[in-house]
């Protein structure tokens, strides 16, 4: 979708600004038709693009920590000395540009040339490394070990009919119809032959052998030096009558998501089972398509089990302002044609039925390969399993959190990424500990919800601010300690309670 062109803002940065007039930490400004950031970080002042290369968040609304500039949106990070994305869901660097001082004045004039990455490989780096899964925390390793300069062979294998996708998008912008196709590759279909990572779709890995070292697929031996898992999380699927029609769908592909789109095409009323996240997405989705939207679900209020009953009701609320119909502490028995029958006996006929009742993790590999396995693929805080040279990342690992305190699994995108991320450098050599704190955004009509945190219990929740009014911030505690923030509209707080935790402090 082409975006709306606006004058870009604040003063030239080309015919410069007073040191006087850049007292804080940021100044947005321009030069040209550009929009530039200049940043003050310690005693250096630095020019970067103004806005974030993952959904164009605005920079200015950031925080600036060590070095680097944090998007208030979805929490991407970068260097403000290379432009590089340093911390998912960004991937792509921003540029930056020359600071010049001429007496009291800063200019910035022009672009600085990207620096060329010298290699970065260790002494013993594999020679193989093959990645099991095309979604969030397979794509983003292959990255990262290009980036990284890894020269040897790169093997990414999916089970999906697409190259990685910006899975995120498939049940928000793009299946509400706000959102082109181009939106949505992770990467141009370029990209790949031009990295050098053999990426082959419609692939199924049968088996690992630990011992040989090495894949099966379709009969076919695939040799690694190190393997990363990544298989992700499938939907689970309804055994009620009726759940196998084609008008009853899944939402985890692009071919689901297009599927869904179809059906919307002609659809009158849609039926969504499960007040998941995904699932009042998708209902806010079909909303803005104009489809009469019923969700039904088990649960007496959306999402409280992680975020409380005020949350739950606020959420509820602001679904009903949009014309959402809610079968709460309810659920589908059959599905007859378009009709759905309930538990509590009434019926609801809809053109389009979405099933949004949870995935569970893909661990059969993991479990046939004699990995350790405990409601997820158990790795060490280098994100290694129990066989040495083999890694987990995404929605199957299950690591040691150190803000929580205990072995988590969590099944967020920006954690995939970011796990991803370090698994690739940990398999090049690195000992760096996964210490990231775990991150989701979810999007309901004009309203964002950030998490930060994880906590499966709390005893108290500290509310600051008004949730009704759309403006809080949301403290889980457990004996005191909190474990998880949540916010609406309290981007920059948002930003602070994850470095907060990330230093060991109180958010």
């Amino acid at each position: 979708m082409a975006e709306q062109q606006v004058a870009p803002a604040g003063p030239d940065l080309s015919q410069g600004v007073s040191a006087g007039d850049f007292k804080g930490e940021t100044l947005l400004g321009r030069v040209g038709d550009q929009e530039v950031l200049l940043v003050r970080s310690g005693s250096e002042i630095f020019a970067i693009d103004a806005h974030c290369s993952h959904y164009h968040g605005p920079l200015v609304d950031g925080i600036v920590t060590d070095g680097g500039i944090r998007c208030p949106w979805h929490h991407a990070c970068f260097d403000l000395r290379t432009g590089e994305a340093i911390r998912a869901p960004a991937l792509s660097p921003l540029a930056v540009w020359e600071v010049e001082q001429e007496g009291d004045r800063i200019l910035v004039r022009r672009k600085r040339e990207q620096p060329k990455a010298a290699s970065k490989e260790s002494t013993g780096a594999p020679e193989k490394i093959v990645i099991v899964g095309g979604g969030a925390a397979g794509f983003a390793a292959a990255e990262m070990l290009r980036r990284r300069e890894f020269r040897g062979s790169i093997v990414l294998l999916s089970n999906d009919t697409a190259a990685p996708v910006d899975r995120p998008n498939l049940s928000k912008d793009y299946l509400a119809g706000n959102a082109p196709e181009d939106w949505v590759p992770l990467r141009p279909d370029g990209f790949y032959a031009e990295a050098g990572i053999d990426i082959r779709l419609n692939s199924e890995v049968t088996a690992i052998d630990a011992k040989a070292r090495h894949v099966s697929v379709a009969g076919d031996n695939i040799p690694y030096d190190r393997l990363l898992l990544a298989t992700g999380a499938e939907p689970v699927r309804l055994t009620i009558p009726g759940a196998e029609q084609p008008h009853v769908h899944t939402l985890r592909t692009l071919a689901e998501s297009r599927a869904i789109i179809a059906g919307a095409s002609n659809a009158r009323r849609a039926i969504v089972i499960g007040a998941s996240f995904i699932g009042l997405e998708v209902a806010a989705s079909l909303r803005a398509r104009e489809i009469e939207v019923h969700v039904v679900a088990p649960e007496q209020r959306p999402m409280e089990r992680l975020l409380g009953p005020d949350m739950g009701d606020f959420i509820r609320a602001l679904h009903e302002e949009h014309g959402v119909i809610f079968h709460l502490g309810d659920t589908v028995t059959e599905i007859d044609g378009k009709r759905a029958t309930l538990k509590s006996g009434g019926v609801v006929e809809a053109d389009l039925v979405i099933v949004g009742v949870g995935v569970r993790p893909r661990l059969t590999l993991a479990e046939r390969a004699g990995l350790k396995v405990h409601h997820g693929v158990v790795v060490d805080r280098f994100l290694e399993s129990s066989v040495p040279g083999i890694f987990a990342a995404g929605d199957i690992a299950r690591w040691p959190d150190p803000h929580s305190k205990q072995n988590i699994r969590v099944e967020h995108w920006v954690v995939a990424q970011r796990q991803g991320q370090t698994a690739a450098r940990n398999m090049l050599g690195a000992r760096e500990a996964f210490d990231a704190v775990p991150f989701f955004w979810s999007q309901h009509y004009d309203v964002p919800i950030n998490y930060v945190g994880h906590a499966e219990a709390w005893d108290e929740i500290a509310v600051d601010g008004d949730i009704m009014a759309r403006d809080c911030l949301l403290r889980y505690k457990s004996k005191g300690r909190v474990l998880a923030v949540a916010s609406i509209y309290r981007d920059v707080a948002n930003l602070q309670a994850e470095l907060a935790m990330e230093q060991g402090r109180e958010p």
